[in-house]
């Protein structure tokens, strides 16, 4: 199993995507570092949560990015989804998931979302991987291994669902 480090230096490079019966370019996926990526990674969530889906700029803007690790992904040079993990005990938490509009349907998010459970899996200690969905992306977890439990719950107006699976 790679180190954190040997991780963090190799982009993950999922197979092509096919949109519309179209094979795209395939996403570079990669841990961002630079001030650069970072601020595309909150100008991402910014349009996804706040613009898209009116949650309020202090909901999305928590102050919890600073305790946080974020993947970035790529099309070409434009971003295209972005994610934060927290490990919290023995789970590495993902929040603030999301994908461009331009990107959806691809497998990008299928892509992140295996790229940080590479990044858990290299990390003493984290033994599984948690994460609160919204109600209506529930099946594309489900189809990641992830499993759903406790009840429904409102967070920045939108209903979610906690779900957790075990790291392999």
């Amino acid at each position: 199993m790679p180190d954190a480090a040997a991780w963090n230096a190799r982009p993950v490079r999922p197979a092509l995507a096919r949109e519309r019966g179209r094979i795209v370019r395939s996403p570079e996926v990669f841990e961002a570092r630079s001030e650069a990526d970072l601020a595309a990674c909150i100008a991402l969530r910014h349009a996804v949560f706040c613009v898209e889906q009116g949650v309020s700029e202090a909901d999305e803007q928590d102050g919890r990015d600073g305790e946080a690790r974020h993947l970035l992904a790529r099309i070409g040079e434009a971003p295209a989804g972005t994610l934060r993990m927290r490990i919290l005990g023995d789970a590495a938490k993902l929040e603030r998931v999301c994908v461009a509009r331009s990107a959806r349907g691809t497998g990008l998010g299928a892509a992140l979302t295996h790229a940080a459970m590479d990044m858990a899996r290299s990390l003493p200690g984290v033994s599984q991987v948690k994460l609160s969905a919204q109600v209506d992306v529930i099946a594309f977890y489900e189809r990641l291994g992830f499993a759903a439990h406790g009840d429904a719950y409102v967070d920045a107006g939108i209903l979610h669902r906690d779900m957790s699976r075990a790291l392999d």
